[in-house]
């Protein structure tokens, strides 16, 4: 935790009854790195009202809608220093773009945006803003992952052969019935992807992020098993990686008994590793031709990208809410070496506007083979 005041934070979405803002601000500040001092929390502005009063946001702080309140919170001497946008994906990229105009940096949940065109252009909008872009790939901020990252960039694999990542759940397989479900399911607010752009690309950024491999190309099978579902609900992917790797990717929303079986497995010329989100401090090493090993977060094989981002000692588990947190601590030392001019050490990391963007294509790209009998499309 820093010594220094807390970053000054504003919030759009994620008014009550809104899971994912209540978890973005546990998260925010776990590390005391940041304070909520305003918000537009709802679309709606009795609802954005009502929900700053409950978080004891100061009255004249809470705003009825994003773009006031970009403005006004730029004209302040002590104005917000960042915005997590927590709204559902398709105000992702006006939001982005009114606050990275005055120059405030961004948290973003993902996907990056709900069209690729979006997508674009937002990268274009950060590149000419003073703001930085954060997004918010929670699963990238686990200790295990930060090991397994390591772990392949030291060639402790070998060279990368297979790949294979998994992210089913079960909460869709009937019709929708709830707030969450029924705004994922719309492709006007979800966009082009529904498992796949809600989870998938989760499972996508995964592989990318600890293997550090580019896809080349992809061949996807989306299916959408709910009667009058608008968006795929199940989906199968192949991969093909620069440099020949190769991979598969399964995601799906309607396979019961699978509550959030985010997994990933990597093979290589020397061994392999297995992770399961349900069970976060265990990573499982196998060296070829030996013994299976258990890597435990806080445990004597843990190495150092994984030990600066655990918070309690080993036996006490971490997870979800941790991972976003440490997402948050890299934001805020991105926003501080971006204030003081000085370097970002190079062992801090976090999912950039690049980032998204690739999860972008990849969901495009799921959806256009799918369109194409699962014929290879080009990332």
């Amino acid at each position: 935790m820093s010594n220094k005041k807390p970053i000054r934070l504003g919030m759009v979405g994620g008014g009550n009854d809104a899971f994912i803002g209540a978890v973005h601000r546990i998260a925010a500040r776990i590390d005391g790195e940041f304070q909520l001092v305003a918000g537009a929390l709802s679309s709606t502005p009795e609802k954005a009202m009502a929900s700053g009063a409950a978080l004891g946001l100061d009255p004249a702080r809470t705003y009825e809608d994003f773009k006031t309140m970009a403005a006004a919170e730029a004209g302040r001497e002590d104005g917000i220093e960042a915005v997590a946008i927590v709204t559902p994906n398709h105000m992702h990229y006006p939001v982005a773009r009114e606050f990275l105009k005055h120059g405030i940096h961004v948290i973003c949940d993902k996907p990056l945006t709900s069209t690729l065109e979006d997508a674009k252009t937002l990268v274009k909008v950060v590149e000419s803003s003073d703001g930085l872009f954060i997004l918010t790939h929670n699963y990238t901020g686990y200790p295990m992952i930060r090991q397994a990252r390591e772990m392949v960039a030291n060639g402790d694999l070998g060279d990368i052969r297979v790949v294979q990542a998994e992210y089913p759940q079960d909460w869709l397989t009937e019709p929708e019935d709830n707030k969450q479900a029924e705004w994922r399911t719309d492709p006007a607010r979800s966009g082009a992807g529904g498992s796949v752009g809600d989870i998938g690309t989760h499972a996508f950024n995964l592989l990318s992020f600890v293997t550090g491999l580019q896809t080349e190309a992809l061949a996807a099978d989306l299916q959408s098993f709910v009667p009058g579902r608008a968006l795929d609900d199940n989906a199968h992917v192949m991969l093909r990686f620069a440099g020949g790797a190769r991979g598969m990717l399964w995601c799906s929303q309607v396979a019961p008994g699978n509550e959030n079986g985010l997994r990933l497995r990597v093979y290589g010329a020397k061994g392999g590793i297995e992770w399961d989100q349900e069970e976060p401090n265990k990573l499982w090493f196998t060296p070829f031709g030996e013994h299976k090993r258990l890597i435990t977060r806080g445990g004597n094989g843990a190495g150092e990208a994984a030990n600066r981002v655990t918070r309690t000692p080993g036996g006490h588990p971490e997870g979800y809410l941790e991972g976003f947190a440490n997402i948050y601590a890299e934001a805020a030392l991105a926003i501080r070496a971006k204030q003081t001019n000085t370097p970002l050490p190079p062992e801090v990391v976090f999912p950039t506007v690049q980032d998204g963007l690739t999860g972008m294509l990849f969901i495009q790209a799921c959806v256009n083979s799918s369109n194409e009998n699962a014929a290879w499309v080009s990332l």
